[in-house]
């Protein structure tokens, strides 16, 4: 025969601190949505063209139907030590890389480092670099990125000393320079603060110890 049971529960900002904590750690796990990192991707494959990045990518089915094109970026974190960013795709020579990364992140200065590094390589390279990367072994990591570097060259001269060393130690810096920009997104997004503004707004309720109720 069925019963009728009933249950206090409760706000955020009813519960004690412990069930509080309680809460927040059934948000954090279960809460964040995937579209939590959706706009850095979205500013980090604009500043992969900037760069002169083209960026693989593979068709994904959407629910509606059709298909849309997912960039090969890869992520893992936040507290192993393995994590880190990755991504694949080609590198060449992009005209006026410099002025147009400075116009874009004027104030971040990791950026111009890495695209000025570039530049450098490609002008002691007549602009004859050229990269392909790709993930290897089963870690989201920049060192776990193959990086393979060649010269174009009509005439068949090698890179100049030190080229490659260079291009695949900036492209890897690219992959750290992504990665933090999703660990500090992600830690701003899970923060005391951000968590119990999302419960408060979704109007959440838990019983007396933290547990989500309904």
């Amino acid at each position: 025969m069925p019963q009728i049971v009933h249950t206090t529960v409760y706000t955020l900002d009813e519960l004690s601190q412990a069930a509080r904590e309680h809460a927040r750690s059934w948000y954090r796990e279960q809460g964040i949505h995937d579209e939590w990192y959706d706009y850095i991707y979205e500013d980090f494959q604009t500043i992969c063209r900037i760069v002169g990045i083209d960026l693989d990518t593979s068709p994904v089915r959407l629910y509606g139907g059709g298909t849309r094109e997912k960039p090969h970026i890869w992520f893992s974190g936040f507290s192993s030590q393995g994590d880190g960013a990755c991504y694949e795709g080609r590198y060449s020579h992009a005209r006026g890389a410099a002025g147009a990364i400075r116009a874009h992140a004027p104030q971040d200065a990791e950026l111009h480092r890495i695209v000025d590094l570039l530049q450098n390589v490609q002008r002691r390279n007549f602009w004859q670099v050229h990269s392909t990367f790709r993930q290897t072994g089963r870690y989201s990591h920049a060192y776990n990125m193959k990086i393979d570097v060649e010269r174009d060259s009509p005439t068949w001269q090698p890179p100049t000393e030190g080229a490659e060393d260079t291009v695949v130690e900036a492209l890897r810096d690219l992959a750290h320079w992504l990665y933090r920009q999703l660990r500090d997104a992600y830690e701003a997004e899970t923060s005391d603060c951000a968590v119990d503004e999302a419960l408060a707004v979704n109007e959440f309720t838990f019983t007396k110890d933290g547990k989500r109720f309904g």
